[in-house]
């Protein structure tokens, strides 16, 4: 998919909540719940909603088309997501140079971190308000896996949470260093300047506890934790059981990436940019059957 595109270096978006169709790329998939573009009051601009009764049935996934691949070689992941104080989780699948793909799951619902020869499965910590998630793919896959990084093929984006941009990058960019479309700012009122509201207390690094050199073992205990040192299990206030996550159904609803055709300052009330809301059958959650063969991308 993307594979036609430079991507040794720089950074290189898949998801940008500004413009005629942020998820032309995307597959939708809802139940019970809705994907929707809506103006975020924190920084007056458009973004994508993804919000549901059960975050297994509400997500997005790029690509839309099952048989496709994203076919990305940049090794940081980024997504710039709003804290819905709610149940969250995304995932993404890779290729290693064994040829097997590997999946990654990061939610706010899990204690602690389970290793599978498959699916690696991650607690995460969010500040209020915006995040700024950093996924170092290439160091995951060897510290888990113990095998090296090709590919990023698929991401998969589920309820609930607020999205302003997913990209891919070649390093970690300091904020000075990236450009301003890539940047969030918060509109001060009376004033025409603007403060950057994502620093770096915000920047939440996926990050294993513990030494470099520490391979995560199968069914392993290790937890994982933000960059403000807080795991999982220190959240509170959500008592019921989690979720279980069920298996992916990439959607062929799709929506398209614009970059900065529209302001981001612009007074648009709410755009259903998915054509999909909630439906009637109830959700149900089934147990994920991981394939480790390879599709051709």
């Amino acid at each position: 998919m993307f594979k036609s595109t430079y991507n040794l270096s720089g950074l290189l978006t898949v998801f940008y909540s500004i413009g005629s169709k942020p998820l032309e790329l995307w597959g939708v998939t809802t139940r019970h719940g809705h994907v929707k573009r809506v103006t975020d009051n924190d920084i007056q601009s458009l973004v994508v909603e993804v919000k549901g009764n059960n975050v297994s049935t509400t997500y997005i996934t790029c690509p839309s088309d099952p048989r496709k691949s994203m076919g990305i070689t940049l090794p940081y992941l980024v997504l710039i997501v709003k804290n819905l104080k709610d149940y969250f989780s995304f995932e993404v699948t890779i290729l290693d140079d064994r040829n097997n793909r590997r999946r990654f799951r990061a939610s706010n619902y899990h204690s602690r971190m389970t290793n599978t020869p498959m699916v690696c499965t991650m607690p995460m910590q969010l500040d209020e308000g915006w995040n700024q998630i950093q996924f170092n793919l290439k160091d995951y896959t060897l510290k888990a896996y113990g095998t090296n990084f090709v590919e990023a093929q698929r991401i998969q984006i589920h309820a609930n949470c607020r999205v302003r941009r997913v990209y891919f990058s070649d390093r970690m960019y300091a904020p000075e260093e990236l450009p301003n479309e890539y940047k969030l700012y918060m509109p001060i009122k009376n004033n025409r300047e603007r403060k950057l509201l994502l620093d770096g207390a915000q920047r939440q690094h996926v990050e294993p506890i513990g030494g470099e050199g520490d391979q995560a073992s199968d069914g392993g205990g290790g937890t994982l934790q933000g960059s403000k040192g807080q795991g999982a299990e220190d959240r509170g206030g959500l008592q019921e059981q989690p979720p279980e996550e069920e298996e992916d159904v990439p959607s062929t609803v799709t929506s398209t990436p614009g970059e900065g055709e529209e302001d981001e300052d612009e007074e648009e009330d709410e755009d259903d940019t998915s054509g999909m809301e909630a439906g009637d059958e109830p959700a149900s959650d089934q147990d994920e059957n991981d394939d480790a063969s390879v599709e051709d991308s």
